[in-house]
């Protein structure tokens, strides 16, 4: 989308590198503490995994998938059917309070080190969505996906899809040292507000297939409206 700069290109992962192997290391007695409690209050697995998109390839032009890790959260809780309960019923006391302060993204940090993610990006969404982009969302991975982001400090799940999109690129089109230094300190503030996070299935504006789904369905009976009349 545009040209990366030698601070992107450069800077960024050598600091990427150096935050997160510091943050591993001061805070290994917090990770084993929260292992801990994952494990008596929510047993295994303690760290929760799954394949989300990544960085474009330069060669593909697509989003390279890597298997993101946090700390598990919710119960494996099933219906009749063998499906995942609503996060609702999964989601106890204890995991709700690690997802309000955060604390069940530290896993990330092995992410960033490993190259996978960035501390400052966009945040990774789920791979179900990608066939759901525009061309010009597409290039929210021309970067690496981050821990926390733009959006994120300007309403995280508490602004609408398009907006949070745009937050996303915006990010893309000005990445800098003092935008990251900027994010990052908005959100130490916001982590120690506890503000704009949502836990369980009461998320506003709902998954963004499903919008997306629903805004594609009312774009063709509006098509298919204008051709009968």
């Amino acid at each position: 989308m545009v040209r990366r700069t030698f601070y992107e290109r450069v800077i960024k992962r050598i600091l990427d590198v150096l935050l997160s192997g510091i943050a591993m290391l001061l805070f290994s007695w917090l990770y084993a503490i929260l292992a801990l409690l994952v494990r008596v209050f929510l047993g295994r697995p303690v760290i929760f995994s799954q394949e989300r998109p990544g960085r474009n390839d330069p060669k593909s032009g697509k989003e390279k998938p890597f298997r993101l890790y946090k700390f598990r959260s919710m119960k494996n809780l099933k219906d009749r059917d063998g499906k995942d309960l609503p996060d609702d019923a999964r989601l106890t006391k204890f995991g709700r309070v690690l997802r309000s302060t955060s604390l069940d993204e530290l896993p990330e940090a092995w992410n960033i080190f490993k190259g996978d993610m960035s501390v400052v990006g966009p945040r990774p969404l789920l791979m179900e969505y990608l066939p759901y982009y525009t061309e010009r969302e597409h290039h929210r991975h021309d970067v690496r996906p981050g821990l926390t982001g733009l959006a994120q400090v300007n309403g995280r799940t508490a602004v609408t899809w398009q907006k949070k999109f745009d937050y996303d690129l915006e990010y893309v089109e000005n990445c800098s040292f003092l935008l990251d230094l900027k994010i990052l300190f908005q959100t130490v503030i916001k982590t120690v507000k506890r503000s704009d996070i949502y836990v369980g299935s009461a998320v506003p504006w709902g998954r963004f297939d499903d919008m997306r789904k629903k805004e594609l369905a009312e774009a063709k009976d509006a098509s298919k409206g204008e051709k009968e009349t």
